[in-house]
């Protein structure tokens, strides 16, 4: 006679665990961090190593650029080589890579180890959403987990330009990059003690083609949109955009017929991955597309210097840290499309308000205004990234985590490319640019460029043809700022009815617990026991 077991029940998170997620949070916390840490390093870096202005761009993009197009192609590694190895793999990558920027003796020196750095970080990423995946198998346990992840993520990239601005006030330039030689090299002494190894078993042929083709696809799609949103739309920007996409269309018709895609498009048929991917790519247009605004506002428009502008965007990481336990406790009883929805809404109100921010004494309504922009969008991005990696199967979470965060990567670089270029039009044709008392015509066609430009055209003004062009330049950039805020609230209502419109399904905890506690339960019979790839 069959004997009949109840199934055991998914085994819980325990200290060891914990710490490991400890150690994973590491990596993201700097890889986010150097995406800002150069801010206050430039002037000491161009006097250092006379970079030409090209030379300069690539020191500031190049990491960014490598980072992003890498993200699918080791999602889909680490998939198969195994996430440990590869996350091992990629803080060895780029605590070299961190090393050699920080002993830079030439420009090309230094872009080279800024690109072995974007190397590191696009195989850290995805590596450490894939482990907690696997670390973590209870949902609540994982939504915390994934919750902390997002918060890593926030806190490294708002406090990349206060260890700036910290470091060179003591060292020299070098140190902004050194500093992640130790914590590299803790992960790599760490690593193999607690985390697990996985990696899917008969995976398949790994997809070189298919990794050629995402390059081609991601790359000039975000060097694209970054030089519009620095140079303005011309014909060169549109056609490395277009490129992108045609590479886009390609690598999408590779996926569908590789034996071992690097992508299972089927993930994009479910009720949500896709809706949620798009969720996070719309919270990433305003959050990343807006921040370029705060700070020129504060150092520009306010005259704070650099360290000081950066001091006063840590309430805004204060408040994220606060409300990311509160939107996993609430997402328990409610819906998370209402949840995501009403973030959206609260984002877009927070938006609103940034349109009446006064050209003197805004300080305050910024804050505000910047502070409750990050408070909606972040449970967005915390429920999106457990919803998003939970969806997937384990075996695909590398690649799904992938997905996740090239469209992060897009939106981030499509919110500069897009309210920059909305801001850049309101700032060229503002009327308090229209002529300025003493000034003449041809010293103001700078001036009316970008706000840089007029205040270097100011410096060599006498003062009260200065004064004057400094009024309207700061006047015209906060009407610039208003018409990026409109954008964005647009953008941010646009998100609260897809997430209504699409999300909707997805229940809450305590419904799924309901559900699970009325439904009979199947017992399997004389099933043979599960293999665990894990390590």
């Amino acid at each position: 006679m069959n004997q009949i077991r109840a199934a055991e029940p998914m085994a819980k998170a325990r200290g060891k665990e914990w710490i490991a997620l400890g150690v994973l949070l590491l990596p993201v916390l700097l890889v986010s961090m150097d995406l800002t840490v150069l801010y206050f390093a430039v002037p000491s870096i161009s006097k250092d190593l006379k970079p030409s202005g090209i030379e300069q761009l690539w020191i500031l993009d190049i990491y960014s650029f490598v980072l992003a197009g890498l993200l699918l192609t080791m999602g889909a590694l680490a998939d198969r080589a195994g996430r440990r190895l590869m996350l091992l793999l990629g803080a060895a990558a780029f605590g070299v890579g961190s090393a050699l920027a920080s002993y830079a003796t030439s420009p090309q020196m230094l872009i080279a180890a800024r690109a072995l750095q974007g190397i590191g970080g696009g195989t850290l990423m995805p590596s450490t959403l894939g482990l907690i995946r696997n670390i973590f198998h209870d949902q609540k346990q994982r939504r915390t987990a994934m919750a902390l992840w997002s918060a890593g993520m926030a806190a490294g990239a708002a406090l990349g330009p206060v260890v700036s601005g910290a470091l060179l006030n003591q060292f020299w330039w070098g140190s902004v990059f050194l500093i992640n030689v130790p914590v590299m090299a803790v992960l790599l002494l760490l690593g193999p003690v607690l985390l697990p190894e996985f990696r899917v078993p008969l995976a398949g042929r790994f997809d070189v083609l298919g990794a050629v083709l995402s390059l081609a696809a991601v790359l000039p799609v975000i060097y694209g949109f970054k030089k519009m949103a620095i140079d303005g739309v011309d014909a060169r920007h549109l056609g490395s955009v277009a490129v992108g996409l045609v590479f886009l269309v390609l690598f999408v018709i590779r996926q569908r017929v590789a034996t071992a895609p690097m992508v299972d498009l089927h993930l994009f048929r479910t009720r949500v991955f896709g809706p949620a991917v798009f969720a996070n790519l719309l919270a990433s247009f305003s959050l990343v597309g807006f921040s370029l605004f705060t700070t020129q506002y504060l150092q520009s428009v306010l005259g704070m210097r650099p360290l000081e502008a950066a001091l006063w965007t840590l309430p805004g990481t204060v408040a994220v840290g606060m409300v990311v336990p509160v939107a996993t406790v609430l997402v328990r009883k409610i819906r998370p499309a209402y949840l995501i929805s009403v973030s959206f809404l609260i984002s877009a109100a927070a938006m609103g308000l940034l349109t009446q921010v006064p050209v003197q004494g805004g300080l305050a309504m910024l804050l505000v205004g910047v502070i409750a922009l990050a408070v909606g969008l972040t449970p967005v991005l915390t429920l999106i990234t457990e919803m998003v990696v939970g969806a997937a199967p384990p075996d695909r979470a590398g690649s799904a985590s992938a997905v996740l965060q090239t469209g992060q990567e897009f939106g981030g670089a499509f919110g500069v490319a897009v309210l920059g270029t909305v801001g850049a039009a309101v700032y060229r044709h503002s009327h308090e640019l229209t002529a300025p008392a003493g000034v003449s015509a041809e010293a103001l066609e700078p001036a009316r460029e970008t706000l840089g430009g007029a205040l270097a055209v100011a410096a060599q003004l006498p003062e009260q043809a200065a004064n004057a062009v400094i009024t309207a330049a700061r006047a015209a950039f906060t009407s610039e700022l208003h018409a990026a805020a409109l954008t964005g609230a647009v953008v941010m209502l646009f998100g609260a009815f897809l997430s209504i419109a699409t999300l909707r399904s997805v229940k809450s905890d305590e419904q799924r617990a309901a559900e699970a506690a009325e439904a009979p339960v199947a017992i399997p019979v004389e099933t043979p026991e599960l293999i665990s790839t894990t390590g």
